[in-house]
């Protein structure tokens, strides 16, 4: 049996995907649980439609994280914080450190989870940090860790 997927599936497809399936997996399994649809000539028309939709929400938000890159990659950011003589921090840098400096010296909301940092920092100096706004755009960010 044809059916559209109208959600990711493991070991099936993704979202959208138009597959082949056993009948009795579609009719005891996928269909009762709303994960697909059968593949009928007007359920395929509409799904070409929601793709359109889905491609141009795309491409908006593409754009807006661009743009909010754009904003972004001409930024530095100071942290202060405590540290010895020898420029370890007593503690450490960590994600929602500098998201919580970004709002408050730059005005710049962002989630925790979009900053891509390996390890928290524990020394002080100049830190390059890629933050993922979306799945295409990734923009650096220059923040210096330095001691109260």
């Amino acid at each position: 049996m044809k059916i559209i997927l109208m959600e990711d599936v493991p070991a099936l497809g993704r979202r959208g995907e138009v597959r082949e399936v056993a009948t009795g997996y579609a009719r005891n399994y996928l269909l009762p649980k709303k994960l697909a649809l059968p593949a009928t000539p007007g359920n395929l028309q509409n799904l070409e439609h929601l793709k359109r939709q889905r491609d141009r929400a795309e491409n908006k938000a593409r754009e807006a994280a661009q743009a909010a890159a754009d904003r972004i990659a001409a930024l530095e950011l100071a942290v202060a914080t405590r540290a010895s003589e020898d420029g370890r921090l007593f503690g450490s840098v960590t994600t929602t450190d500098i998201c919580e400096a970004l709002e408050s010296q730059l005005h710049v909301q962002l989630d925790r989870r979009k900053l891509h940092l390996d390890e928290p920092i524990k020394t002080l100096g100049v830190h390059e940090i890629p933050i993922r706004l979306h799945a295409d755009v990734t923009v650096p960010i220059t923040v210096e860790v330095i001691s109260q």
